[in-house]
């Protein structure tokens, strides 16, 4: 539970300090006002990165140097400020600078201390939307669940990086076949456990993603169960494991990559289907068959999660009720309210079950100008709804 939230010079905020009760907290006003940052800032809290950027630097509020978000979660203080490359406050120092209890740590340490669940606008496109958006979901909960698999994925892709760029150079004739060796087994080695690691996940979802997808929508469900099925590239054959099967694949495909000077199989083009009964829903699914589908993975990720050691995540909700029909939003509400604590934000409050809006804590979001700044303030509204 996150019980307390300061923000410095982030984005719209230049200066924010609130505290949270248990229940839900429902976050309301105009498009731009701030509240996606709000949850922004949580998340950073939590996985100390982003989910709308990879920049950093788009974060930290025009005109200012350092950005500083500090939240309280149980006994716990963390803080993460980001500053401006190129700034005075960069100079000698981190342009990330994670703490726990005043002590620096890495970010993938972050998760020990707060986990979220996420369910934002764009997972509606998680069916039938990119491969890159279906695995970034993926990773991301993986990265939650399995210690390891964050450095994995690094390592993976920084390989495959310098991979790349030596194929563009054999591919020049700047290079030599020969020093591929050199990236190849980190490349093996890291892919093998990202995509080993990816179909442990799967098979964990499984029984939870059935479960939440027959709770949700019994006459859908009696078709078939709701499954994630992994695609990729590189499929194992009898008796190999994920690593025999990409080194086959990389011999297979070695003379493609030199003609397009980039590595053409691994995880980072493989993806994950939502499957009914042996078919993908992208190709048949209504679109409300669809967001019955994407509810049900973030629940059975709410589930997993709170399964793994039996703390519940906070979870945040941006503005997804009004994708919701009546029926999926009361389900919803059913499950927020069962949680120690949960963030809903929503343009306005007519998009909302009666039902959350009797138990939540409401604040109000507002943008205010000071010459040339843009302040984006919290205020309780408890008296107006």
């Amino acid at each position: 539970m996150l019980n307390r939230l300061e923000l410095t010079d982030l984005r719209a905020y230049a200066s924010l300090e609130a505290e949270f009760g248990p229940g839900p907290q429902l976050v309301w006003g105009p498009n731009a006002a701030g509240k996606t940052s709000l949850l922004e800032a949580m998340v950073i809290l939590a996985r100390g990165a982003s989910h709308r950027t990879t920049t950093d630097v788009e974060l930290i509020r025009w005109g200012s140097d350092v950005t500083r978000i500090v939240g309280r979660s149980g006994g716990d203080e963390i803080e993460v400020g980001l500053v401006r490359p190129g700034s005075v406050a960069s100079v000698g120092g981190a342009r990330k600078r994670v703490r726990v209890n005043g002590v620096a740590r890495r970010a993938s340490a972050l998760s020990e201390r707060l986990r979220v669940v996420l369910f934002a606008p764009e997972d509606m496109l998680l069916v039938a939307g990119s491969p890159s958006l279906r695995r970034g979901t993926l990773d991301q909960l993986a990265a939650t669940l399995f210690p390891s698999y964050a450095s994995d994925l690094a390592t993976y892709g920084r390989a495959l990086q310098q991979r790349n760029g030596l194929l563009r150079a054999i591919r020049d004739e700047a290079a030599s076949r020969d020093e591929l060796r050199y990236w190849d087994r980190p490349l093996l080695d890291a892919g093998g456990a990202v995509v080993a690691t990816r179909h442990d996940l799967l098979e964990q979802l499984a029984r939870p993603l059935a479960a939440a997808h027959a709770e949700i929508a019994p006459d859908e469900a009696a078709a078939g169960a709701l499954a994630l099925e992994y695609v990729t590239n590189a499929p194992t054959s009898f008796g190999e494991s994920p690593r025999d099967a990409l080194a086959r694949r990389l011999v297979e495909t070695a003379e493609k990559e030199l003609w397009n000077g980039t590595t053409l199989v691994g995880p980072h083009r493989d993806d994950f289907a939502f499957v009914m009964d042996g078919r993908d829903l992208a190709a048949f699914a209504s679109r409300g068959q669809q967001r019955t589908a994407i509810l049900a993975l973030k629940l059975a990720e709410l589930d997993l999660v709170t399964a793994h050691d039996g703390r519940p995540p906070l979870l945040l909700l941006d503005d997804v009720f009004s994708e919701l029909d009546p029926g999926r939003r009361a389900h919803l509400v059913r499950r927020i309210a069962d949680l120690p604590q949960a963030f809903v934000t929503t343009t306005t409050l007519d998009d909302l079950d009666p039902a959350l809006r009797a138990i939540a804590a409401p604040w109000e979001v507002r943008s205010l100008e000071g010459g040339a700044e843009l302040r984006a303030t919290i205020a309780s509204i408890a008296s107006r709804s």
